[in-house]
């Protein structure tokens, strides 16, 4: 057994994802680590040899487009704005949001709120082609944090959840003011059964 790729030698507290990256324990080919969602904890196991990921034929994108690459306007929160996010289990997270972007998409005016994930915005999305072509809760797009008041939004970098490929993810879903009345094919597709 082995803990962040050292051999593990006695027992000790394990890091979370919580924090970014959690401490990961190896076993006979398995990666254990533990996950936090909510106020609940879990185990999440990634096996190399699982017949999934074996069996798994790639991702699918639709072909890159120029006019789905937009400059979006930042309109900041003052203070930070706490939306709510839902996720798979049926739980709602409030998350903060520094902010929202407004952009013109298929002759519409439109708008979304994101979260701060890391080092960037992270927009949890649903569309007009989700369950048409895309997945069908939505999907995940990141970018730079505002510059001069403007953010960048390449929608044919958005792409599938985790939860478009196990039932084992505890993803979240785009909260309701991030539904939007057009279609965006651009990004990652989806030609599989979802998961939740």
């Amino acid at each position: 057994m082995s803990l962040n790729g050292k051999a593990a030698a006695a027992a000790s507290r394990l890091k979370t994802d919580t924090g970014g990256k959690p401490d990961q324990i190896g076993l006979d080919g398995l990666t254990l680590f533990v996950i936090h969602r909510g106020d609940r904890y879990g185990i999440r196991l990634k096996d190399m040899d699982s017949k999934l990921r074996k069996d798994f034929a790639g991702r699918h994108w639709f072909p890159v487009q120029p006019a789905y690459r937009v400059t979006a306007k930042f309109v900041a929160y003052d203070p930070p704005k706490l939306i709510a996010v839902p996720n798979v289990l049926g739980e709602t997270s409030q998350m903060p949001s520094p902010g929202y972007v407004q952009f013109s998409l298929g002759g519409q005016l439109l708008r979304l709120d994101p979260v701060v994930e890391e080092d960037s915005l992270f927009f949890i999305f649903h569309d007009a082609t989700s369950g048409k072509g895309t997945y069908p809760p939505g999907r995940f797009l990141h970018a730079d944090f505002a510059k001069d008041g403007k953010v960048t939004l390449d929608f044919n970098k958005a792409y599938n959840p985790p939860c478009a490929f196990t039932p084992y993810a505890t993803c979240p879903l785009p909260p309701k003011q991030n539904r939007l009345p057009v279609s965006i094919e651009a990004g990652e597709k989806f030609s599989g059964s979802p998961n939740h």
